[in-house]
């Protein structure tokens, strides 16, 4: 942890003197240096712009992401626990599970019109199914011991998810989270660039159609990643947690 702390500072450094360095050496000056791409987003924060564009694509990605958690959790216990209904539902979870949010986005258009809600949908499925998966398949490997044991001393279905489901998969949980956190910045950026006026994504592509400006596009690129990197750095703390180190995965329960 401290080493890793230690290291990004030297790692980022290293990249803009490969970015200089790279620069100086190549034909082609359509690409920004460092220091260009730090006026750049200097100059978005002077206008008030920097601040806007951040606040709109968390604002989506928020309420995407907490749609798609607050949905694909219980769903996910659900069909993980019961086997009929894993059954009936998992076909239709497979079909749609690999279109690319991406796809949506025209039809996303035609539903919701322009503004926030596309943004907002697309963010919702590309969260959906890898937390819904990720709880089904760790409800699923459930250690048959403890289901058994709970079941002999009567506990209710109710005490058995709150009691034994839920701490026992709180750990893939917290991974799921992490990684639809991931995709769901992934896919705002990419919607932004077509459904709405505001956003880092339409950051990009505004710079682009006004007068090439490729400073500013990069200022864009470079927000993303750091932006990307503080949601990362804010799931992994949850991972670290000293509740969350351990797991309930002995030999799987079987079907239910």
């Amino acid at each position: 942890m401290l080493k890793a702390k230690k290291l990004l500072p030297f790692s980022g450094l290293l990249l803009i003197v490969a970015w200089s360095l790279a620069l100086r050496h190549a034909e082609a000056t359509i690409l920004p240096g460092p220091w260009a791409v730090a006026k750049a987003i200097a100059d978005l924060a002077w206008r008030g712009l920097l601040f806007k564009h951040i606040v709109a694509s968390l604002f989506r990605v928020t309420w995407g992401y907490l749609a798609a958690v607050t949905l694909a959790i219980p769903l996910g216990i659900l069909l993980g626990w019961y086997g009929r209904a894993e059954r009936a539902v998992s076909p239709i979870l497979q079909l749609l599970r690999p279109i690319s949010p991406l796809a949506w986005i025209p039809l996303s258009i035609l539903w919701f019109g322009i503004g926030d809600m596309p943004a907002i949908f697309i963010v919702f499925l590309g969260s959906f199914f890898p937390m819904c998966l990720t709880t089904l398949n760790a409800v699923r490997n459930l250690s048959a011991t403890h289901i058994n044991v709970a079941r002999n001393f009567g506990v209710r279905p109710s005490q058995l998810v709150k009691q034994l489901i839920l701490p026992a998969i709180l750990p893939q949980i917290i991974v799921g989270l992490r990684l639809s956190l991931g995709v769901a910045w992934l896919v705002v950026v990419a919607g932004e660039m077509i459904a709405v006026s505001s956003g880092l994504g339409f950051l990009i592509v505004d710079a682009r159609n006004a007068g090439n400006r490729y400073d500013q596009v990069v200022a864009g690129i470079v927000l993303i990643g750091l932006t990307g990197l503080v949601l990362d750095t804010m799931a992994r703390r949850l991972e670290r947690l000293r509740q969350l180190r351990w797991s309930h995965l002995e030999e799987p329960a079987g079907g239910r």
